[in-house]
């Protein structure tokens, strides 16, 4: 098993044209089915900008990331430019680059988060039973017709509420959500919250939609520097269109603190529209 320190690790390159270039490993864990998660490839590209960046903007806080082409695993180039150094925030573009071609690119933003609670908030924790009461997701879900070897290295807890559409009785609110940790027990930052940003089932399964959702575009904000422990994640789509959907996620701590949330869009299998009547 690949922890994540590991496998997002990357090492210089010689500058080039004013851009800061990495090397990385790509690998094939830390996907679904045979494509690489996306908030782990970003975690790669946020990992090459903290090396950038340094001490005195250390945490990723905001980032918008298209994603291009689909890389494979295997040797990639991470390349960074700077676009703006402040007193308290950096902003820089970040590309991962494999065989001479623009996987994904992002714009990243970096600062000094605290561990602090909030001084106003709207967003209640999701309620969740008890991890042990909920159910541990496995390399192979039910439904979903393909492996998913991600769930060998995050460990996710789904709330069995809302686990109908497994069972083929969907409840169509779009929903779901879950209880996530690092298998190797380490505890989440800034970096690998960008995966459990991206790690339920997607929302579209309890719209009967089953299958891949790839995302075409994902922005994440981090808040506050996550307690230790297990975080409560919940996923909610908004809206479903013929062959993309919209979907918002909020990350809370072991504090109840909303540390994490973002939202993407994601292409779906084509739906046809639903018929009305007079």
């Amino acid at each position: 098993m690949r922890d994540f320190v590991t496998a997002t690790a990357v090492e210089p390159l010689k500058t080039t044209g004013g851009l800061e270039r990495f090397t990385a490993e790509l690998h094939a864990q830390w996907g679904v089915d045979t494509k690489l998660h996306g908030g782990y490839l970003l975690a790669i590209l946020g990992r090459a900008v903290g090396r950038v960046a340094g001490d005195a903007h250390p945490h990723l806080s905001a980032s918008s990331a298209a994603f291009l082409r689909a890389p494979v695993p295997g040797p990639a180039e991470v390349r960074v430019e700077t676009l703006r150094v402040g007193r308290t925030t950096a902003q820089y573009r970040a590309r991962l680059i494999q065989d001479d071609q623009p996987m994904v690119e992002a714009l990243i933003t970096q600062e000094r988060l605290e561990d602090a609670d909030p001084w106003w908030t709207s967003m209640s924790p999701v309620e969740l039973p008890e991890p042990q009461d909920c159910f541990l997701a496995p390399t192979n879900p039910p439904g979903a017709g393909f492996p998913v070897p991600l769930m060998d290295v995050v460990e996710e807890h789904v709330d069995p509420g809302v686990l109908g559409f497994a069972f083929g009785r969907p409840s169509r609110r779009g929903l779901v959500a879950g209880w996530q940790r690092l298998a190797d027990g380490s505890d989440w930052d800034p970096l690998s919250l960008l995966v459990a940003l991206d790690m339920l089932p997607a929302a579209t399964f309890d719209l009967e939609l089953p299958g891949w959702a790839p995302t075409i575009q994902f922005t994440a904000y981090i808040r506050c520097l996550p307690a230790p422990g297990p975080v409560r994640v919940r996923m909610q789509a908004t809206q479903v269109t013929t062959d993309r959907v919209d979907e918002l996620v909020h990350i809370w701590d072991g504090k109840d603190r909303l540390v994490a949330h973002a939202t993407q869009l994601a292409a779906i299998p084509r739906t046809e529209p639903r018929k009305t009547t007079a």
